[in-house]
C-alpha cells in the first residue's frame, strides 16, 4: 500500500512542505515471501526504497521521514497483532478458570513494559549524538526495528 506522507521543513519554512512516497510493499512483499525465515532483514526495506526513491535523498530530514514512516506501519500492524492476541488470551483465560495465571494480565504488563523500554532504549540512541543531527534518524531508526521486532514476536504468539 502506498502511503502519502507530508512533510514540513522547519528549515525552509511551514508555508513550504513536500510530498515524501512511501510504499509499504518492500516490506510487506519480503515478510509475505519469508513466512516460516528469519525476517531481520525485511525490516527497514520500504525505508530505504523509501529513501533512495524521494529527492530529500538520506538527509536527516528524509531519513526521519521515510524511516518514520516505516515505523508508523509496524505500530499499525504491531496494534492488529496485540488485540489479536488480547482476545486470544481471553479465550485461553476464559477455558483456564483461575487455575493458570491470566495471559490477559500478563499481555498487558509485557506490552506496557516493553513500550517503557522501547521509549528508553530509543531515547538513549539519540543521546549518543549529543545535540548533534543525527539523533533524530537514530531515535526513529530505532523506534521501527524495536516496533518491527515486538510485532513478528506477537504475531508469531498467535494461534491459527
Amino acid at each position: 500500500m502506498k502511503y502519502l506522507v507530508l512533510a514540513i521543513f522547519l528549515i525552509a519554512g511551514p508555508s513550504q512542505a513536500q510530498e515524501l512516497q512511501f510504499d509499504d510493499t518492500y516490506t510487506d512483499d519480503c515478510l509475505f515471501e519469508h513466512v516460516m525465515g528469519d525476517f531481520d532483514h525485511c525490516i527497514g526495506l520500504s525505508a530505504e526504497h523509501c529513501l533512495e526513491h524521494n529527492d530529500l535523498g538520506y538527509s536527516t530530514a528524509g531519513q526521519v521521514m521515510c524511516y518514520g514512516a516505516e515505523a508508523e506501519w509496524w505500530d499499525a500492524r504491531l496494534n492488529v497483532a496485540y488485540k489479536a492476541l488480547m482476545a486470544q488470551s481471553s479465550r485461553i483465560d476464559s477455558e483456564n478458570g483461575e487455575s493458570a495465571p491470566s495471559q490477559v494480565a500478563a499481555l498487558r504488563n509485557m506490552q506496557r513494559a516493553w513500550i517503557l523500554f522501547r521509549d528508553s532504549k530509543c531515547d538513549f540512541e539519540r543521546s549518543q549524538w549529543g545535540g548533534g543531527t543525527g539523533g533524530g534518524p537514530a531515535q526513529v531508526v530505532c523506534l521501527m526495528w524495536a516496533t518491527a521486532e515486538q510485532t513478528l514476536f506477537l504475531e508469531g504468539r498467535l494461534s491459527n
